[in-house]
């Protein structure tokens, strides 16, 4: 029998209200602090960052890790790491309900395509390197598992769920001894150059004049909060709570979904359930598409979706996934390895930077500032913090690049199939590993750059 002073019926609130409430101090931090207001760094890593320094400072004092106490359940570190992982998931399941304002021409299908076989080439890229360096350290450092930098675009391209996924791999099935800590410390550092990267990009950019910012400016009306015929904005039920509604029974069915293929394919549950953002979208999709068909029928009358709503449904949940993300950080593990992190943290943001900076520039030449902050956000740190960085430039999400974030995970599922299988080769083979990312990361590059490629050589022969 629960009592209503009892710590399972308060923690998760209590830690919820920590998040909220770090999220309204960084706020009041940006407004005051003119150096914070002028430097572009998004309110919610501002909460986070606060919460990561009360959190040191507990530690220090107490020895306790502080979201592991009572007040928050016992065990708010692992609840934290669930926020982050549902409310990324939620965030885009919002944004897929949106209508698009982009048409599926040839053209968009182009950029999307080509958006995907670059999120494949960037992981291919960031492996390379990553397992380089660590290979080399392996020959200096005695009993250093020499495969350790293949955690590299999975911390920094897929996040903290893939990086903790095959860091446990790696500890359990091939003796890796902190493997897991090795992957989670990745993805932190992976978090970091997305944050304060993205930011250093934002205000050099900002102060050559390159560059419009989104801001506030922008005022709304009343075509952007309601358009025609949609459902009253208050009636019987809210339509904010309609809103709510679709998104979390597009979760459901995301669920199913990934409850069905993981019975499928047992060995897959751990990256099905990791894409559970990709099902989400498919599932949102779907329910779209069975809308429209009965509003076609005349079964429904009214459009229940609204732009606006969705937008700001969409924006909370990105902002709690970045603040408890960050919270979720455990600065201890930085201890261990830190040199050959640091220098993997380094060398992952620099080739992040300058590869899609490339192709951004050569691919995306009408939005390629939107397209590279959205491609490095998401590649050095999750899809949420590409949506954040986005967001500075494109508020809105006039440019095509947010759609491209979110339907790109189609062709790079199909074409990043392969980096799952090398990075179990890797622990046995490094060497054959690293010669075979080389040529998978011609291959893609090949595809990627095919009309620059294929119309010079066209143009060479002519001559």
């Amino acid at each position: 029998m629960e009592n209503f002073w009892d710590s399972n019926v308060w923690g998760s609130i209590l830690l919820f209200a920590v998040l909220l409430g770090s999220l309204l101090v960084g706020n009041i931090l940006k407004k005051a602090i003119p150096v914070l207001r002028d430097s572009l760094i998004p309110t919610s890593v501002l909460g986070g960052t606060v919460l990561i320094i009360v959190a040191a400072v507990y530690k220090a004092i107490t020895g306790n890790v502080m979201f592991d106490i009572a007040l928050f359940g016992g065990n708010g570190t692992a609840t934290l790491e669930i926020v982050t992982y549902h409310a990324l998931a939620l965030g885009f399941i919002a944004s897929a309900f949106k209508s698009s304002n982009n048409k599926m021409t040839k053209k968009r299908t182009t950029e999307i395509f080509n958006t995907g076989v670059t999120t494949v080439a960037t992981y291919l890229i960031q492996a390379i390197f990553g397992l380089g360096i660590t290979i080399i350290a392996a020959l200096v450092i005695a009993d250093f598992f020499s495969a350790a930098g293949i955690l590299l675009p999975f911390g920094y391209g897929q996040g903290t769920g893939q990086a903790l996924n095959y860091g446990n791999i790696y500890e359990t099935q091939f003796g890796f001894v902190g493997g897991k800590s090795f992957g989670l410390t990745i993805a932190a550092l992976g978090f970091l150059s997305a944050s304060f990267g993205g930011v250093i990009h934002l205000n050099i950019m900002k102060k050559r004049g390159k560059l419009r910012i989104s801001g506030d400016k922008d005022k709304l009306n009343n075509e952007k909060i309601e358009s025609e015929n949609e459902i009253p904005m208050q009636e019987s039920v809210d339509k904010m709570t309609i809103q709510i509604a679709l998104i979390f029974v597009a979760y459901v069915v995301a669920y199913l979904l990934m409850y069905l293929l993981g019975k499928l394919l047992p060995g897959m549950r751990a990256t099905i359930y990791g894409f559970n953002f990709l099902l989400g979208v498919l599932s949102a999709t779907l329910i779209k598409v069975v809308m429209n068909f009965l509003k076609k029928k005349s079964a429904i009358k009214k459009d229940y979706t609204n732009d606006f709503l969705m937008t700001r449904a969409s924006n909370f949940f990105y902002d709690i996934m970045v603040v408890a993300e960050i919270a979720a950080i455990r600065l201890d593990v930085l201890q261990k390895y830190w040199g050959i992190m640091l220098i993997l943290g380094v060398v992952g943001l620099i080739i992040t930077y300058v590869y899609n900076r490339i192709v951004a520039k050569t691919l995306f030449k009408e939005y390629s500032e939107e397209q590279f902050l959205a491609m490095y956000g998401m590649l050095t740190g999750t899809a949420s913090t590409g949506i954040i960085l986005l967001r500075e430039v494109d508020g809105d999400f006039k440019t095509p690049a947010a759609d491209n974030l979110v339907y790109q995970t189609f062709p790079a599922i199909v074409f990043g199939f392969p980096m799952m299988l090398l990075a179990t080769l890797a622990p046995v083979k490094p060497i054959l590993t690293l010669i075979i990312l080389i040529v998978f990361f011609a291959a893609m590059n090949v595809i990627l750059f095919r009309k620059q490629i294929f119309r010079r050589k066209s143009k060479t022969d002519k001559e």
